[in-house]
Order: structure tokens, then sequence, then C-alpha cells
């Protein structure tokens, strides 16, 4: 495969990958595991090609991007007793530090936030799925970091 195609077949596979999980969520309001582990896997591989060696920034994305929607879920869950943010999410997260980097992290969860708020708002929901909102927002962010 010739480099100048390779961040197009990239942007594929992570827009078949985000697809998969955005409608298996909708459907299943859970995100399976394979989903997220395949898409944690081909980020650290697609950034250790772009950074050509160990990318510890990315690493860190994995680490921070699971932590910390697990320890909001488990602050919500402690308070309330129902699931509000699931596992699935927090890996979704992790797999979206592994393709961006920990940095992209924040703008990306805000942008998936208020998107899923304006949604909910609009048309009364009080539950959704939350990894439409997150895999959209992931997309373009890498396709605003790849300038595709």
């Amino acid at each position: 495969m010739p480099y100048e195609s390779f961040p197009i077949t990239v942007t594929i596979w992570l827009a078949m990958m985000l697809l998969w999980i955005s409608v298996w969520d909708i459907n299943h309001m859970r995100i399976p595991n394979i989903a997220n582990g395949l898409l944690v896997i081909s980020g650290l591989i697609v950034s250790a090609i772009y950074a050509s060696g160990w990318p510890v920034q990315h690493l860190f994305g994995v680490v921070s991007g699971y932590l910390v929607f697990a320890v909001v879920g488990e602050i919500y869950f402690r308070r309330t007793g129902t699931d509000g943010l699931g596992l699935g999410d927090a890996k979704l997260l992790a797999g979206a530090g592994a393709w961006l980097g920990w940095a992209a992290l924040p703008g990306l969860v805000a942008l998936a936030a208020v998107s899923a708020l304006c949604y909910a708002m609009i048309l009364k929901r009080q539950k959704l799925a939350f990894g439409p909102w997150l895999s959209a927002s992931f997309l373009l962010n890498w396709v605003q970091q790849t300038h595709i």
C-alpha cells in the first residue's frame, strides 16, 4: 500500500469500526468489548506508525480516557444506584485516546456531551446511547487531525 493512501485507508477502517459501535450501542445500549479492543489496538498501531516509535501521548490517552469515564460512571452509580455511563463508553474513550492522544480527549468529550444533550433536550429523551455521540466526535477529531 502506498504511503499516500494510508490516511484514507485508516480513516475508512476507523469509520467502519465507529459505525459498528454506534449501531450496536443504539440497538443494545452497550458496546461490544471486541470492538473497543480492536479500536485500542489499531489506534496504537496507527499511532506508532505515524510517530515512528512508541506513541507515549497515545498510551497515556488510553489510560486517561478509560480512567476518567470509569471513575465518573462509578461515582454516578454510587450516588444513584443506576448505571449512567457504562464501561463500554470508557473503553471507547480509551480507543479515542489511542488514536488521537490524550490532549484531544477533553474537546472530544465536550463536543459529544453538548451534542447528545441538545438531542436529548429537543426530543425529550431521558435515556440514550452515548457511544454514537462519542463516535461522531471521535471521527470528526480524527479527520481534523489528519487533514483528510
